[in-house]
């Protein structure tokens, strides 16, 4: 019976996630040709193949995405068992959340809330793309990821998307670069305005909305940034088709205004995690609160 090399396996799973023998070689500061050695050693132990080369890329088989998975149960299980016994002489906890780029500032630190100034956690921020953040979960290098649209799963990953709060989509900007107008219809078609880019669903429906009232918009800007979105606004380029939590501070100096809410077009908020064994408790604490708090976020009638 063959015995399972666990040095062998951690270099597999290092590869794998890298998809690169030569990055991950000079990373854990061995030749390539030692580590190709450990992998094609793993590879007979088990008596299958674990990658196939796809020009300069390292691809895993189908036995190869299966030991990976595996190898990572039992990594991370081991990790968190490690956490578990030191825990209960650690000063402070590590709670790694990954958010859009794109995605509210402020929304951020609304979620985050429960936790700045604590004195016993560390909090690791990162931002990225939804494929990169979504990848750096599956490998559990986060713990959760903030989104604005739900992860919807199938049956090759185990993530859970919990919704922490949706608000309304309003019109909003400068008080003294546009008119007033009760009616949104003459609104939009009086004013510039700043929407997000084809890629978003506030953008969707607002298209959808501006269609259903027959009329034509003037474009000032497309954005895919909420940062910049709020910047275009505070500079009078436009009405912004944005939440209110994103310009929450200039709404409340009156820097700007709420022109109108647009009709059935809400902003959702969504915390993805991994179903996990060992959850991090930190985690499953934040989202209870988040969700309790969730009323505070709720469209305002």
């Amino acid at each position: 019976m063959n015995h399972l090399n666990y040095h062998h396996l951690r270099y597999f799973r290092a590869v794998a996630h890298d998809g690169n023998l030569t990055r991950t070689a000079g990373r854990l500061n061995l030749s390539q040709s030692a580590l190709s050695t450990q992998i094609r050693q793993l590879e007979d132990s088990i008596g299958h193949a674990l990658f196939e080369r796809r020009g300069r890329q390292l691809a895993l088989t189908e036995v190869g995405r299966i030991t990976l998975d595996y190898a990572d149960v039992i990594f991370t299980t081991g990790e968190e068992l490690l956490v578990t016994l030191q825990g209960a002489g650690a000063v402070r906890k590590a709670i790694r959340i990954g958010a859009m780029a794109t995605l509210s500032r402020n929304f951020q630190i609304t979620f985050l809330q429960p936790l700045l100034g604590r004195d016993d956690v560390d909090i690791i921020l990162r931002s990225g793309t939804t494929r990169e953040l979504l990848r750096e979960l599956e490998a559990l290098n986060l713990d959760i990821v903030l989104m604005n649209q739900p992860w919807l799963r199938d049956a090759t990953t185990n993530f859970v998307s919990h919704r922490l709060a949706e608000q309304q989509v309003s019109l909003i900007g400068r008080p003294d670069c546009f008119a007033p107008d009760d009616d949104i219809a003459r609104l939009l078609e009086s004013s510039p305005v700043i929407i997000p880019t084809l890629d978003s669903n506030i953008r969707l429906e607002f298209d959808a909305l501006i269609d259903r009232l027959g009329i034509q918009a003037t474009i000032a800007a497309e954005v895919d940034d909420m940062a910049m979105m709020r910047l275009l606004a505070r500079e009078g380029v436009g009405l912004a088709a944005i939440s209110p939590i994103v310009v929450k501070d200039e709404l409340s100096t009156g820097m700007l205004i709420e022109y109108h809410q647009l009709p059935n077009l809400t902003e959702s908020f969504y915390a993805v995690v991994p179903e996990r064994k060992f959850p991090n408790p930190m985690i499953q604490e934040l989202l209870r609160q988040n969700m309790a708090a969730r009323q505070a976020f709720q469209p305002q009638s």
